[in-house]
């Protein structure tokens, strides 16, 4: 399944205002219910939460940055 450019900047834009604190937030409960654990163990914990969420969305995020390769040509 391909998307398109613009389909995928905006599905970005979306993922990165909306989902990722609700993630952040989610991440942050959890952790809060469990007894504190050690410092360096809850930090793993958040290190490796904050490289897992983008995984799924990887193809989303690839080429967002660059200019729009459908775009006709400036002149």
């Amino acid at each position: 399944m391909a998307l398109r450019y613009k389909t995928r900047r905006r599905l970005s834009l979306l993922i990165l205002l909306v989902g990722l604190p609700l993630y952040i937030m989610a991440a942050v409960t959890v952790m809060n219910w469990l007894d504190r654990p050690p410092i360096w163990l809850e930090f793993l914990v958040y290190v490796a939460l904050g490289i897992v969420w983008a995984l799924p969305f990887k193809f989303v995020f690839k080429g967002v940055g660059q200019a729009d390769p459908d775009a006709p040509p400036e002149d």
